[in-house]
């Protein structure tokens, strides 16, 4: 009686690895009587060796919506470059949308309405680089947690700041600015700020759906070319 099985097997790490066992029997009562018949002599050959695949890790990165605790409203068009403003009330939660490090801080709101300088138009600011190898920022929050410093190790949805009406948000009501880019060397912030349109993510996001912007930051940033200072709204 001849038989194979084959059986779908996912491990507790998340891999799935496809495992087969087969084998020939064959019982008393259907083997022939007598001798066997003469079989023509054959060439001897080695077994074929079937080579093993390792099996593949599936993993997939997490993205939540970055502001926590309160309702918030995502515009859906920003001034002069790409980002978008979160409104919501002082003192909500902004949380890391992926895993990832933090990147860049600034914790001291230096902005003036006179000057009106790009560089200090975010207030207090937090820059996240993600397990994708895209950056992350808020800015105009209200304070910032204590531990959060340069290289540190962030989970998606662990809170890094509050939101508030630091910096250009002194003259308009409390919002999280939010950039989408790729990483830069550190001061770059005309980059930092935003530099692919963050609303189809953010809607996303926001009903629990999951999209990675990875695909388009890397058309965006080969598309830019040398990185020649800031562009816009200097």
């Amino acid at each position: 009686m001849a038989f194979l099985s084959a059986a779908l097997v996912v491990a507790g790490s998340g891999l799935i690895v496809l495992t087969a066992t087969g084998a020939f029997d064959q019982s008393e009562s259907s083997k022939p009587s007598g001798p066997a018949p003469a079989q023509p002599p054959m060439l001897s050959r080695p077994p074929k060796s079937v080579a093993t695949q390792p099996p593949v890790a599936i993993s997939a990165t997490r993205y939540v919506f970055p502001v926590g605790g309160c309702r918030a409203d995502a515009s859906q068009s920003h001034h002069d470059y790409p980002a978008s403003d979160i409104f919501a009330d002082k003192g909500c939660e902004f949380v890391s949308p992926v895993d990832g490090r933090v990147d860049e801080v600034t914790r001291v709101d230096t902005w003036n309405k006179k000057t009106n300088v790009g560089r200090d138009r975010g207030g207090l600011s937090i820059s996240v680089v993600g397990v994708d190898g895209v950056r992350y920022y808020g800015s105009h929050l209200a304070a910032i947690g204590a531990g959060i410093k340069p290289g540190l190790v962030v989970k998606a949805g662990q809170t890094l700041g509050l939101t508030g009406k630091t910096g250009s948000a002194q003259m308009t009501p409390p919002h999280l600015h939010f950039g989408i880019s790729w990483p830069t060397p550190a001061g770059h912030w005309w980059i930092r700020r935003g530099a692919v349109p963050p609303q189809t993510f953010l809607n996303a996001w926001h009903s629990g759906r999951q999209l990675s912007p990875v695909s388009l930051v890397g058309k965006t940033e080969r598309a830019y070319g040398a990185d020649r200072g800031c562009r816009s709204y200097c």
